[in-house]
Order: C-alpha cells, then sequence, then structure tokens
C-alpha cells in the first residue's frame, strides 16, 4: 500500500515532474485512485457546471490498443493507468442538475437558478466557439489538479498531447459530447524524470500593461 506523505502543496508542485518511464509492475490501489480523481474533480469551472470527464484505461489489452494511437510511446501501456481527459462540449446540459441541487441545499434562490439556468442556455445556444474553448479550459483545470492529487499521494503522471485524437475516439467509443482534451499517465516512476529549467519571473510577469 502506498503511504500518503503529509506534504505541503508547495513541495508537491516542486516535486511534480512529467515522468514518462513507468514501473508496469506498480499497482495503485482503487482506493487511492478514487481519492485522485475525486480530489481532481473539485477543481474550479464556470459555472460549476464541471466540463470534465476520466476516461480511466487500466485494462492491459485496451492499453495495448493505445499504444500506436499514442504514436508508440510506451508509457501508455507501462502507467499503471492512462486517463483520456474529456471536455464536455454539451455542458449546458449540467446546469439544471447542478442549480436544481443548489437551490435544495438553500446555496441559490429559485430566482437565482432561473438566472443562472438561462444566462448558460444562452451563452451555449448556437455558440460552438465557446462550448470547445470552455470544454479545454476547464477540463484542464481538472488535469492539473488530478496530477498534483496523484503527486501528493506518492504517484507520478505525464500530461501528453501527442496522440492520435480521431483514432481515440473511435477505439474507446467516445460520444460527441465530449471531447479528448490531453492523455495523462499515471503510475510509479521506473526512471525519475529529470529537473528542468523554468523562464525567471522577469521573462514571464508583464506588470499591469505591455
Amino acid at each position: 500500500m502506498n503511504t500518503e506523505l503529509k506534504i505541503t502543496a508547495e513541495q508537491v508542485m516542486e516535486a511534480r515532474h512529467s515522468v514518462r518511464k513507468y514501473d508496469p509492475n506498480g499497482k495503485i490501489p482503487q482506493g487511492e485512485l478514487n481519492e485522485i480523481l475525486r480530489l481532481a474533480a473539485s477543481a474550479p469551472s464556470a459555472w460549476n457546471l464541471q466540463h470534465w470527464r476520466f476516461l480511466v484505461v487500466t485494462d492491459p489489452a485496451i492499453k495495448e490498443k493505445l499504444l500506436p494511437i499514442a504514436y508508440n510511446q510506451q508509457q501508455v501501456v507501462d502507467a499503471y493507468a492512462t486517463i483520456i481527459i474529456l471536455g464536455d462540449l454539451e455542458a449546458y446540459k449540467s446546469a439544471r442538475p447542478v442549480y436544481d441541487e443548489a437551490l435544495a441545499k438553500g446555496y441559490v434562490t429559485e430566482q437565482v437558478r432561473e438566472n443562472m439556468i438561462a444566462q448558460i442556455e444562452g451563452a451555449y445556444n448556437n455558440n460552438p466557439e465557446i462550448a470547445r474553448d470552455e470544454a479545454i479550459r476547464n477540463s484542464s483545470y481538472a488535469a492539473m489538479q488530478l496530477m498534483l492529487a496523484a503527486k501528493a499521494k506518492g504517484y507520478d503522471t505525464c500530461p501528453m498531447g501527442g496522440y492520435n485524437r480521431d483514432a481515440l475516439i473511435k477505439e474507446l467509443n467516445i460520444p460527441s459530447r465530449f471531447l479528448p482534451t490531453l492523455m495523462l499517465t499515471l503510475g510509479k516512476a521506473s526512471v525519475q524524470a529529470y529537473s528542468t529549467s523554468r523562464f525567471g519571473l522577469d521573462q514571464l510577469v508583464i506588470q499591469n500593461s505591455f
């Protein structure tokens, strides 16, 4: 069983690196995997629509099918789980369940509930650009939080953009409602990631205006 380390958020952020070589025998107990996903799902989202879904692949046979789709990056097979982060292109459909629950719990009034639903449905109506932007943006919050949650529990991850999206959708029967925005490997490193340099704040921060 993995021993959870009590470390600070700052230490987790500094310790997280992208790992590409995993112990193929490394296991993650289902309870710990669920906790990582639960923490990831606590990420913020526009209108609290929670635009993410996690397609978790642990079946070795299915991971083998992902190998050519991921351009033969062995990490998708060796990692305990390969997780497809999906963005919800129809997140407006979550508005009523979300705000019905908020109303039932007394977080909003009925008038606020109706106003929020109308606002969301209006924003999405005939606007595929905002649907795509919000799907990518908000699911990315959850993806980053998943990587930090995993590291806090002693596991390693790697975000991957190198895969054939159309082939992935076909192989895993992903409905048109969901857009694969990221592939993540999750497991125990067999070779620790190397440190990378970072630009200094003098190169990254613009104060007030260009």
